[in-house]
């Protein structure tokens, strides 16, 4: 089972949930990556895994998020059969993407997340402007002809959109050369909406 749309992707997490259900456990993740781009409906594409960012439990009535790894067993009891179930590979959901930890997470990040239940499931998805930030990052890090453009264009964030996510993006790297990649990145996806490039 490859190429998840979101109904595919919908029913997978709903498995997911069933299973924790079924155990008495409860989990809640959030998502980032073509996964959320997907179920949020901001762009008609499909993907392959669900990248975890991160984890969330209750403090003082509130969702607190904190880095997915360790996934806790439940969840990964879990992820384990509906991967047998539906003949998936056993890192369909994954938290390779929960590295950025180490840098930090875009401005309001956690303010940004769209909360849905499938089951005993809770599934974050990352908001627009937290979804546009890491697509910049990405683009940075791979070039124009990746994914992470391609979604970036399909986005079609405004100038404000993009100049906010650039500035949380050059401070990845204080470097120089760094902060030249952003910008040209930056103009690429300005050149690709067909919108000029400000003046320098």
């Amino acid at each position: 089972m490859d190429n998840l749309d979101s109904s595919a992707l919908e029913e997978l997490l709903a498995a997911v949930g069933e299973h924790l259900e079924a155990a008495g456990e409860a989990v809640s993740i959030v998502v980032v990556g073509g996964g959320a781009l997907a179920v949020m409906g901001w762009i008609d594409r499909t993907t392959d895994d669900v990248d975890v960012i991160a984890l969330a439990r209750e403090q003082e009535g509130r969702r607190v998020l904190i880095p997915p790894e360790p996934l806790p067993e439940p969840l990964l009891d879990a992820v384990e059969r509906v991967a047998r179930d539906y003949g998936l590979r056993s890192d369909w959901l994954n938290t390779a993407v929960g590295l950025q930890w180490l840098t930090g997470l875009p401005h309001r990040f956690t303010e940004d997340v769209e909360w849905r239940r499938f089951g005993s499931l809770n599934v974050g998805f990352a908001g627009r402007a937290s979804i546009i930030a890491l697509k910049l990052f990405a683009t940075v890090d791979q070039g124009s002809e990746s994914v992470h453009f391609q979604d970036l264009v399909g986005l079609e964030p405004t100038d404000v959109e993009l100049d906010d996510a650039a500035a949380w993006v050059s401070r990845q790297d204080r470097t120089e050369h760094f902060a030249r990649f952003v910008e040209e990145e930056v103009a690429n996806v300005r050149d690709a909406l067909g919108r000029d490039r400000p003046p320098r």
